[in-house]
This record gives C-alpha cells, sequence and structure tokens, in this order.
C-alpha cells in the first residue's frame, strides 16, 4: 500500500506544477488579449487594478534587463529544486506544494522571458506603493511562504522521524550468534 502511495506522489506534484503553469498562462493570456488595448480596470478603485505591463526584470520589477542572468540562474534552479522535489521522500504534503508552487510560477515566468524577452504583469495592488505582478509571481511567494511553515512546524519532526526510521531499518554492527554478541566471544 505505501509503495503505490510514494508512486502517485510525484504524478501528484508534476500535475500541480503543470496546473500552476496553466493558470499562470492562461492569466496571462487573457490579460494580453482584453487589458493591453485598455490599459487598465478598476476592480476595487484606488486598491486593485487590473494593469497591463511588462517586465524585463526579476520578480515585481527588480533588477531590470539583465534577463541572461534570470534565465540562467531560474533554470539552475527549476533543476534543481525539481530534482530535489522528485527525489526526496518522507515528507510533509506541505512541503511538495511549497516547492510545486515555486517550480510553476519559476516556469510560468520562464515562458514569458523565453517566447517574448519580459513578463507579463497585471495585478496591480494600489493600497501600497507596490510593482505589478502576476499569477507566477503569486504562486513563488505563496511556495516561499508555505516552505517557511514547513521548517518551522514541520522540519525538525521529520528529520528526528527519517533517522529514527533509518536506524531501524540498519542491521547491527555487532554480529549476535547462539555464543552471545562477538564482543562477548572474544573474552
Amino acid at each position: 500500500m505505501q509503495e503505490i502511495k510514494n508512486r502517485k506522489r510525484p504524478i501528484l506534484w508534476f500535475s500541480l506544477i503543470v496546473l500552476t503553469i496553466a493558470l499562470d498562462q492562461i492569466t496571462k493570456y487573457l490579460a494580453v488579449r482584453f487589458l493591453k488595448p485598455i490599459d487598465t480596470v478598476p476592480i476595487i478603485s484606488d486598491a486593485l487594478h487590473l494593469t497591463y505591463a511588462t517586465n524585463t526584470g526579476a520578480a515585481f520589477g527588480m533588477l531590470k534587463d539583465h534577463r541572461w542572468i534570470f534565465l540562467t540562474v531560474s533554470t539552475i534552479a527549476i533543476i534543481g529544486l525539481t530534482a530535489y522535489l522528485f527525489i526526496t521522500k518522507y515528507r510533509h504534503p506541505l512541503f511538495f506544494v511549497a516547492f510545486s508552487f515555486v517550480i510553476g510560477g519559476g516556469i510560468g515566468n520562464m515562458i514569458d522571458r523565453v517566447a517574448l524577452g519580459y513578463v507579463v504583469d497585471f495585478i496591480d495592488f494600489r493600497l501600497i506603493d507596490f510593482a505589478i505582478f502576476n499569477v507566477a509571481d503569486s504562486f513563488v511567494c505563496i511556495g516561499c511562504a508555505l516552505a517557511f511553515l514547513w521548517v518551522i512546524f514541520f522540519s525538525e519532526k521529520e528529520s528526528a522521524a527519517h533517522a529514527q526510521a533509518k536506524e531501524a531499518d540498519e542491521p547491527s554492527t555487532i554480529f549476535e550468534g547462539p555464543m552471545g554478541t562477538s564482543e562477548e566471544s572474544k573474552q
């Protein structure tokens, strides 16, 4: 039963990554199609608008015009996180959801950088002076917050449980035979 459960996990996390990418790309397509011609639409006046913008920098407009640096760093991070996600066992589901969101958001923005040379942004939170962002940025931030919560609440417990399970699986280093342990028989 545990083997079946373990085989299904990568499918679930891969599906969550694909869903994250799909939500990001669909919302960006809608932003280009409907927002670009009209520029902005207030959802809550002076608080939340949908505003078409392009971003050649990192998340939330930081470090503009460094496309190749972001592509390289993003590629390395996505490959590393994906490998870690699919290799790692014995983790709380929050860990996998967090990593899936970060990977999916990273891939969503990478698709724009490769295809367009910039990232399409459209969520304009105006209550504070904040950069316009997109669904991928949101998933990366939510994923990082969930990873932080996992570290606080679950990582130490999981490490202890994993070490205890590993210890129970390892054979004893002292041979026990009919004469007692090997150390006793030497005396």
